[in-house]
């Protein structure tokens, strides 16, 4: 990143941080959201006129079959997709409205994200995947490591700080990406799969990770196939079929 695009970046995040959460209506707002794809001379609907509110601090599980539309959904929540129709809030903002810039930052100081298949750099060690996302904040390399090192041992990984991903189990690269995700203590956290790839004992570990996140006052999306994440203590449950989102009923 050159000097010039660390300026704009930082004004752009003073900028997303200046948002007051106590007057935001709803952490996520769809309207008649659309996602069409161009494959060939095809073209595939990957949503299909979604409408959707989340309030802050709701837990939201979403379940349907692979290729349904929800992994999209989220990337579209998260600022990583665009809608081919229709308007998306985060946090009150329109985040369609602005460009990529302004998107990827919101998307670092706004939302957590935890994948399926983890996606922590191999490079780095447990506590530098963590410190990763806090790099545009005005903290001093000595608190967010200090930062870093409180959130790992909030999911049980104080003795593995210094651990590259593969010394790690799978259960334990998820809750580094669970810490990760927390970095920079965001609103929103969205899930997809989180447990997916885990034995019994680390998926628990996770789902009561995720209903702490809950208790905490975030909002939590979380895309699964897992019924025990739908079963979470004041979850909504919603469903996803062909590009379609509708209520659990």
């Amino acid at each position: 990143m050159s000097d010039d695009d660390a300026w704009v970046a930082d004004d752009i995040y003073e900028t997303i941080e200046s948002i007051d959460s106590d007057g935001v209506k709803f952490a996520v707002r769809l309207e008649n959201v659309s996602r069409r794809y161009s494959l060939g001379k095809r073209e595939i609907d990957a949503l299909k006129n979604i409408n959707l509110g989340i309030g802050m601090g709701e837990f939201v599980a979403i379940t349907g079959a692979s290729g349904s539309g929800k992994t999209t959904l989220l990337n579209i929540i998260g600022a990583i997709d665009y809608a081919t129709e229709g308007r998306v809030f985060v946090m009150d903002v329109p985040i369609g409205d602005y460009d990529e810039s302004f998107r990827a930052t919101f998307r670092l100081a706004n939302t957590g994200f935890i994948f399926q298949s983890y996606n922590l750099i191999s490079t780095l060690t447990a506590l530098e995947n963590v410190m990763f996302p806090m790099q545009l904040t005005d903290k001093s390399l000595d608190e967010i490591q200090e930062d870093s090192l409180q959130l790992l041992e909030r999911v049980w990984l104080a003795e593995r700080t210094d651990h590259l991903p593969w010394q790690l189990s799978s259960g334990e690269q998820q809750r580094v990406a669970i810490a990760r995700a927390m970095a920079n203590d965001p609103p929103i956290i969205l899930a997809d799969e989180p447990t997916a790839n885990l034995d019994s004992e680390s998926a628990k570990m996770v789902r009561d990770l995720l209903q702490l996140l809950h208790q905490s006052g975030k909002a939590v999306i979380a895309m699964t196939h897992d019924s025990a994440i739908v079963r979470t203590k004041g979850a909504r449950h919603l469903t996803m079929a062909d590009g379609v989102l509708s209520s659990n009923v």
